[in-house]
């Protein structure tokens, strides 16, 4: 039984998707690395599916799971940043204002790896994107072979995937600064949100308990 000292925040689903998206992230990126295409498209579809859950989640989901929640206005943002100066900031039971922004900026550099990863597998007449008229025109065992003489363009193949990898490092650096922001926050707001995405519960603050 857990005592009145925290409360539950995170539902099942937002922690489902955060740590699934942790797996599957350095799946995608360690088979990238070493050209396991397979695994790495693969782990590209689950990622795509998890983006799309959790936008749909953000709208119909549990009070703190929802964009309305986590959105604030500049000034809410600003006055938030100023106050960790003070090294005491104002405590928010969801995401504060400075995570609400990374939780945007995330989901919108996701958004960017996938299109820019679906648009080079279609490049190479693989994936959802590829035309339906081409991909039926192409017999199945030649479609490799086939698709170079049937509008393979080599400047696209290099722009999709020039485009991808910015858009992984760009992941890279938002992922960076996620995780010192939760570090700070951690420390500023004397809680283990690490721990609290792992159950779901967050501490109340003293005079709130």
């Amino acid at each position: 039984m857990y005592d009145t000292s925290s409360v539950k925040v995170w539902d099942i689903v937002v922690r489902l998707f955060h740590w699934s998206l942790v797996v599957f992230f350095v799946t995608a990126y360690i088979s990238g690395e070493i050209e396991t295409e397979t695994l790495h498209a693969w782990a590209g579809y689950v990622i795509i599916s998890l983006l799309v859950l959790r936008i749909i989640w953000g709208l119909i989901g549990s009070k703190h799971a929802r964009f309305s929640d986590f959105i604030y206005s500049p000034a809410d943002i600003m006055t938030y940043l100023k106050s960790l100066l003070t090294r005491h900031p104002k405590h928010y039971l969801g995401h504060n204002p400075a995570g609400g922004v990374m939780v945007i900026l995330l989901l919108i550099g996701l958004s960017a790896v996938s299109w820019t990863g679906l648009k080079a597998y279609a490049v190479e007449g693989k994936g959802p994107l590829v035309a339906s008229s081409i991909s039926l025109a192409i017999p199945v065992a030649q479609a490799d072979d086939d698709w170079r003489y049937a509008g393979h363009n080599k400047h696209a193949d290099e722009f999709w995937e020039e485009a991808h990898e910015a858009s992984v490092y760009f992941m890279l650096l938002l992922i960076g600064l996620h995780l010192g922001g939760v570090a700070v926050s951690s420390l500023l707001h004397r809680e283990n949100l690490v721990r609290a995405m792992l159950t779901g519960r967050k501490q109340l603050p003293e005079n709130d308990r």
